[in-house]
């Protein structure tokens, strides 16, 4: 007895009401699945393939999919071709185009094949400061790279000889492959394997380049590193990296920065970090603290009754925008009120007098918390300049 079919829409795993996209997608799936050349020698996928590809078949035609819908399989009892039933009509090419070539004798390039391309990027790595990252610098990096054989004039051929046009794909760089598969003939075009793909063949080679025609050489550059680069970032230095292949230009040589850790400051994107110590008198009476930059020494006033972990901005302190060098993040700073561990006995006495006399004052303070603070700043010499908020 003959093996009942399965309904088609169970095959493919559609619904019934499933438009011609949903139907091609399902199909799609279940050929690059169970496709016998991803399955060499798998009965049981070739039986599956054959099954989903039928019902595609019917389904993706609109006539055949009314039959189907009214009479089941027995509208297309009687039908000869693979597997029971006709091809013939069905049409394959959008479906495995992309993946196995075009079907029925249709072809598709799956290369580049003789024309120009581009050589390969090189990679590297440099090591700057955190201060060099800020404002940018000149760095030196050493580089192997290949220069034009002077033996052979970049040619590959022993002198006195010239490559030959490749026999096997005459010249163009690329050969048909031609495959039979359950509905006709595959044909994909490929990267000549003789050749790869230059369409010639070099039969003497230079012994100098060893028929590359080219020759390593080590050679120094010099590189500017943009104003704002953070840790992990690159920068670019076009048309020095690898040769490109039949006439198309070098690749690029890409650079990537490692930025050392700074004893005092944090970044974040843009802005600069950092913790000032303030002394236990200048945090209850005001007074002044001198904050480090990337920029220098700034003088800050601090305001009388300044709490612990009040963070201070400096506007423009921070670190320019590697788009837009006049553009500037700020910097964050956290003044910390140091309690002194040591104490002589009469600062002893006098710190207990203090106390009975602001107990109040002092927890009125604690209870509404730090802030951010506002105020003036002066550079070392002496001239103010707002930098916060």
């Amino acid at each position: 007895m003959a093996e009942q079919k399965r309904d088609y829409y169970e095959v493919l795993g559609v619904d019934k009401n499933a438009d011609d996209a949903a139907i091609k997608k399902a199909y799609r799936t279940l050929a690059k699945k169970y496709h016998p050349d991803v399955n060499p020698g798998d009965a049981e996928a070739e039986k599956k393939f054959k099954e989903a590809s039928e019902a595609y078949a019917v389904l993706s035609d609109p006539e055949k999919r009314r039959q189907y819908d009214q009479f089941g399989h027995a509208a297309f009892d009687g039908a000869g071709g693979a597997g029971g039933f006709d091809f013939s009509g069905a049409d394959f090419s959008d479906i495995f185009g992309d993946f196995f070539g075009d079907i029925f004798g249709t072809s598709r390039s799956r290369s580049r094949g003789s024309g120009p391309m581009k050589g390969a990027n090189l990679r590297t790595s440099v090591r700057i400061s955190f201060e060099e990252a800020v404002f940018g610098c000149k760095k030196e990096i050493e580089l192997t790279v290949k220069e034009t054989c002077k033996t052979c004039n970049g040619s590959g051929a022993k002198p006195g000889t010239s490559p030959e046009t490749c026999s096997r794909c005459g010249g163009k760089g690329q050969v048909v492959f031609t495959q039979q598969i359950f509905f006709g003939t595959t044909r994909s075009v490929q990267t000549c394997p003789d050749c790869q793909g230059t369409g010639k063949v070099i039969r003497e080679k230079c012994a100098d380049c060893q028929g590359t025609g080219y020759i390593p050489m080590k050679k120094r550059y010099s590189v500017d590193i943009p104003a704002g680069i953070d840790n992990g970032q690159s920068t670019r230095m076009p048309g020095l990296g690898e040769p490109g292949v039949n006439g198309g230009p070098r690749g690029d040589v890409l650079i990537e920065v490692i930025v050392g850790r700074h004893p005092i400051f944090q970044r974040q994107d843009f802005d600069i970090y950092s913790t000032v110590p303030v002394s236990f008198a200048v945090a209850a009476l005001g007074g002044e603290v001198v904050i480090d930059t990337v920029d220098g020494k700034v003088i800050y006033d601090v305001k009388p009754g300044t709490q612990t972990d009040t963070r201070v901005r400096l506007r423009g302190k921070g670190v320019p925008s590697w788009k837009n060098r006049d553009v500037r993040g700020d910097h964050y700073v956290t003044l910390v009120v140091q309690v002194p561990d040591k104490l002589k006995p009469e600062a002893r006495e006098l710190l207990r007098q203090f106390d009975e006399l602001t107990g109040d004052t002092l927890n009125a303070a604690k209870n509404a918390g730090s802030a951010e603070a506002d105020g003036d700043g002066r550079d070392r010499d002496g001239k103010k300049k707002k930098f916060w908020k």
